[in-house]
């Protein structure tokens, strides 16, 4: 493996492989700052804010960038009405607001929606307009976005195949579309840009005080071999598997601010269908039998229904079963306010579903336990537990004055809202012009193209992109592999093109080009090549295995 260099510019601030054996001996004479541990949303978080911070930060993920939760959400950026039933100002609050803080950020990856939330009853749309009121004054909305009142023509025109006989009235307000794989990539790639070394495919093995910091061991999951680093502040954002490398600490723990608190985890399953077969025209959030609110979201070919909110007692995966019942919850939920549909189960093109870390409290069901994070620390380990894709960002000034503290330092982020790669200076519908017009590609390709690479589009794709499926070019699987740390062929398909769940009638027709270009780049042979189509094919296929039970 070679040592890739960062640089401040984004279309070369590159993550993945580095030589590890050359950090774990310079971490011997010279422990880093901070490793963070976990490469989700969270530690994505830390790990850009440690760096621009000035710190000598490592961060090590298992997996794949964003292989866990950070890329099963339903992509919502938002502080969540339901929230405000339960009282919880002040989590809908910094949500509401940090919307617009992403949207400086990556305007490329957020993407500002119109929501419509249907009411059955005159109390309920009367409820909705107060709350969407409130919602919108904890959040500062603009006068020019706040919501609208929709009633007998204003909806049928709104959202023509909604079941106004059963939903009559309706409230539509702003809400955030993100994409969440995306931008995890896109901040640790900020973090690579301020210095950071950014590392996939590593397993953490073991922590350990030692003196004033921790060692930490870590095994390459390429090469099968062990090294070791030095820092003086660990911090673990694991996600679900948080808890996990806490009991396999040694001289460090949760500290006295967890004494009695454990995560629970909580399964939330998606589907996908043909955008023709649920045709929203915007996102709406339906209500489920049991109360609990879920989402329909067109996104380009496709809209995907979600989420559940279910106890999973089996602990921290990456792939989660889906099951039938499940499925069969979601598809009822449509089907009751979309009935012109008539989903069923041979609709569903794919399935995911991702593990949300809550914090536990007793008594409570999934669906009422706070989406809060907190911060637990033991010395030089410190651990962010709970929270929610929205509050990243907040998340890890929390997790950075944790670390400020231990190492007697102001580690203040000088531009907290600085543009992550392909977000400087985008204007979305100009820069779509610009590509569609380049590259003579139609209008849902292009704003494909601009919704994953923003202004880095054109770095991308060169000046003669060779198309391997109607959608996807050649060049997007080189920039995957070299500048986005991309090492297998899951990698790239589900988390750095999204074509297994945006485009699944193309993610099949990808899965041979884009291995034998991958197999070029990354010197692969015929075995392993063969090896990598028959898992990424073995996974398409079990997205829809629930069809068998």
């Amino acid at each position: 493996m070679t040592d890739r260099p960062s640089s401040a510019t984004g279309s070369t601030a590159r993550i993945g492989r580095h030589d590890l054996a050359v950090l774990a001996a310079r971490s011997a004479e010279r422990p880093f700052d901070v490793i963070v541990i976990g490469g989700g949303i969270t530690g994505a978080g830390v790990a850009r804010h440690a760096a621009h911070a000035g710190l000598d930060t490592l961060l090590l993920e298992a997996d794949d960038f964003a292989a866990g939760t950070s890329s099963r959400s339903t992509k919502l950026i938002h502080g969540g009405l339901r929230y405000l039933a339960m009282g919880d100002f002040a989590l809908v609050r910094e949500g509401a607001l940090e919307r617009k803080s992403l949207l400086a950020m990556a305007p490329h990856l957020t993407e500002p929606r119109w929501m419509l939330v249907p009411a059955t009853g005159y109390a309920t749309y009367w409820k909705l307009r107060i709350g969407i009121g409130l919602y919108e004054r904890l959040g500062a909305v603009a006068r020019v976005e706040r919501h609208h009142n929709l009633v007998g023509p204003a909806l049928a025109a709104a959202e023509p195949a909604l079941d106004r006989a059963r939903c009559p009235r309706a409230c539509l307000y702003r809400e955030y579309l993100a994409d969440d794989a995306r931008l995890v990539v896109g901040t640790l790639r900020a973090a690579a840009a301020a210095g950071a070394a950014i590392v996939n495919h590593v397993e953490v093995e073991a922590v350990a005080r030692r003196g004033d910091g921790c060692r930490v061991t870590a095994r390459d999951r390429r090469t099968g071999q062990a090294h070791a680093f030095g820092a003086r502040v660990v911090v673990n954002a694991a996600g679900p598997w948080v808890e996990r490398l806490l009991d396999a600490a040694e001289g460090v723990g949760r500290g006295t601010a967890a004494a009695g608190k454990h995560l629970f985890l909580s399964k939330g399953v998606h589907l996908v269908v043909a955008h023709e077969r649920l045709p929203v025209r915007n996102m709406v959030m339906m209500t489920a039998a049991d109360g609990r609110p879920v989402f329909a979201i067109a996104r380009d070919a496709v809209t995907y229904v979600g989420t559940t909110d279910t106890p999973h007692g089996s602990g921290p995966e990456h792939w989660p079963t889906v099951a039938a019942a499940e499925v069969d919850y979601l598809l009822e939920t449509a089907n009751a306010h979309f009935p012109a549909s008539r989903l069923a189960r041979a609709d569903v093109l794919a399935t995911w579903a991702g593990l949300r870390p809550l914090i536990h409290q007793p008594g409570k069901a999934p669906r009422e336990m706070s989406r809060r994070d907190e911060i637990w620390q033991d010395g030089p380990l410190v651990t962010v537990a709970g929270g929610k894709l929205t509050g990243f960002r907040r998340m890890a000034e929390q997790a950075l004055a944790a670390v400020g503290v231990v190492l007697g330092r102001d580690v203040t982020m000088p531009a907290p809202l600085a543009p992550l790669p392909g977000g400087e200076r985008v204007d979305i519908p100009t820069l779509r012009a610009e590509i569609a017009t380049r590259y003579q590609l139609a209008a849902p390709v292009a704003n494909r193209l601009v919704r994953l690479y923003g202004s880095e589009t054109f770095a991308v794709l060169g000046d003669a992109p060779r198309p391997i499926a109607p959608s996807v070019f050649a060049e997007e699987v080189r920039w995957a592999v070299e500048v986005e740390g991309a090492e297998t062929l899951e990698d790239v398909l589900y988390r750095r093109l999204r074509a297994a769940w945006y485009l699944p009638g193309e993610s099949a027709d990808l899965v041979e080009p884009c291995a034998a270009t991958m197999a070029d780049l990354l010197g692969w042979d015929d075995e392993r090549r063969r090896r990598e189509i028959a898992a990424v094919r073995s996974r398409l296929a079990s997205e829809r295995a629930f069809a068998r039970s």
